[in-house]
């Protein structure tokens, strides 16, 4: 059975004291709460090994934001899988649309990167989506299909199975606009339906897949309720434990 899960993404916020405070805050949160989902945070590399000493991983998930597409050496300023797994972290977010837009990521240095991520037991949480001029010429099915397939689809079914996938419709980031419930639903079930074409009903029923793009505790029980749609992927409001914690609560 696939996961519920509810996964922060602090982005480039928050100084260590700040970060390390809020982490706390949510972990506390959650002490003797039963959420119905998994929750999970992604915080700066320079967070990761002091909010890993201060949480409960039974209870709170902790991840990175990306990691580097080579193992180690002269890459001066970046950080590699290796380095993100030792910090205690469990999870990594790769091919944010930002990382995309601003960093030049290609599907060939997300391949690099997955295959890195797996060799040192970090969880995957995979973006895709569309921007806003794909959406309106109509070919935001064929632009998502063409990205799981060109970075996902060397995985053997085995890897697969362990990708959560973050749907986030680029044009809704940060902006305020959110994908209708139907728009989520549709998107949703049709990346289930090109992962079943690849690796069977059963890899396509089990997979996560999260929507991202200003999801917030007003809009995320809807979002939540629809069949295909199995969490979020948090970007503001996770910045805010009352917000996020309304959202984890949104199942």
């Amino acid at each position: 059975m696939r996961k519920n899960i509810v996964a922060g993404n602090w982005k480039m916020n928050t100084t260590l004291q700040e970060g390390v405070a809020l982490a706390k805050e949510v972990n506390e949160a959650l002490k003797g709460a039963t959420p119905k989902c998994d929750v999970i945070i992604c915080v700066p590399f320079t967070h990761l090994a002091s909010i890993n000493a201060e949480i409960d991983q039974n209870k709170l998930g902790l991840g990175a934001e990306n990691c580097a597409d080579h193992k180690s050496g002269a890459y001066t300023g970046e950080v590699s899988a290796s380095m993100v797994a030792s910090t205690g972290a469990t999870y990594v977010i790769l091919g944010h649309s930002e990382r995309r837009q601003y960093y030049g990521e290609t599907s060939e240095t997300l391949r690099e990167k997955l295959a890195l991520a797996f060799e040192n037991n970090l969880t995957p949480i995979f973006c895709i989506g569309e921007v806003l001029e794909e959406r309106e010429n109509e070919t935001h099915f064929e632009v998502v299909k063409k990205q799981i397939e060109e970075a996902l689809f060397n995985l053997s079914a085995e890897e697969f199975g362990k990708v959560i996938l973050a749907y986030e419709p680029v044009w809704a980031i940060g902006t305020g606009k959110t994908a209708t419930d139907d728009q989520a639903q549709e998107m949703h079930a049709f990346i289930r339906s090109v992962i079943a074409e690849k690796y069977g009903k059963e890899v396509a029923d089990n997979t996560s897949i999260l929507y991202g793009g200003s999801c917030k505790p007003s809009n995320a029980a809807a979002l939540f309720a629809k069949p295909d749609v199995d969490g979020g992927l948090i970007g503001g409001a996770s910045l805010d434990c009352a917000s996020f914690m309304g959202i984890v609560n949104a199942f």
